[in-house]
């Protein structure tokens, strides 16, 4: 059971209990004064999911998940450079999958981020999928699971950052009544099975995926929700949810920002020091 996996996924990585950082599960960052997150100097990279090219999933009602990828978080971009985060940019890539995997990977290490948050939007197995016909076409759905998940890897550069802004994000998502997905952690999703490391914030380990393990920041992938999910699809579409989305992620990188100093200040103090 999911317990199981939690355990499983502690011992696998020890650094993921025993992490000088990791304060309660339920309780968000406390900020001091000498740690108060400097909005300007902070650059966080907003990742595009998938390409215009190679759009990723197909929702329930036959469209591709690029275009959801590309409005939320376009919206979130917004929202943080409305918040004070000057230096936030959007990463948009093109071109075939893998490609622009790895063209994105070296975008976000060129920019000396602080903080890598690619936005994707979910879909299922095909053995899941139904039948269904809309607007007089057939389409291919699943009500099965609803929800969004959130991904990090072990083997970033810092995988403890990663795993730290991904329960930050998870905790604001739930404090907006937001529910995290659980069907990651079942047998039956075969190579997309994934070990849950915080029950709490819903933040799963996906060690292998290459924006997750080349980047040299911390690094996390937010699985929005499911666009397979027909209910959720248009739920996922209204402007009222892709506000709320983005407003946990604003606040979560804020709380993040905080207590990790940006690296411009990390360099000038190097610089000066030398002096």
């Amino acid at each position: 059971g999911p317990v199981g996996i939690v355990v499983a996924a502690l011992v696998a990585w020890p650094g993921a209990w025993h992490s000088g950082w990791a304060g309660p599960a339920g309780g968000p960052t406390k900020k001091s004064p000498e740690s108060a997150c400097d909005r300007a100097a902070f650059r966080a990279v907003v990742d595009v999911g998938h390409t215009a090219k190679a759009p990723g999933a197909i929702s329930a009602r036959g469209f591709y998940e690029y275009d959801f990828n590309l409005r939320l978080a376009t919206l979130i971009e917004q929202k943080l450079l409305a918040a004070g985060f000057a230096k936030t940019f959007l990463l948009v890539t093109d071109g075939p999958a893998k490609k622009s995997l790895h063209d994105r990977v070296a975008r976000a290490n060129a920019s000396s981020a602080d903080l890598f948050l690619s936005i994707h939007h979910d879909s299922v197995p095909d053995s899941f999928l139904q039948a269904w016909e809309y607007e007089g076409e057939e389409r291919h759905f699943s009500d099965r699971f609803k929800g969004h998940s959130i991904f990090f890897s072990i083997d970033n550069a810092d995988p403890d950052g990663s795993l730290e802004f991904g329960r930050m994000l998870g905790e604001q998502l739930k404090a907006r009544g937001l529910q995290y997905t659980p069907h990651y952690v079942e047998k039956f999703m075969g190579h997309r099975q994934r070990l849950l490391v915080d029950i709490r914030a819903g933040v799963y380990r996906y060690d292998q995926l290459i924006v997750l393990k080349s980047t040299r920041m911390p690094a996390v992938l937010l699985e929005a929700g499911s666009i397979i999910n027909r209910d959720e699809e248009l739920v996922m579409n209204s402007p009222e949810r892709q506000a709320l989305v983005g407003a946990a992620v604003t606040d979560a990188v804020e709380s993040f920002c905080a207590v990790r100093r940006p690296r411009q200040l990390e360099r000038e103090r190097a610089r000066a020091s030398t002096v």
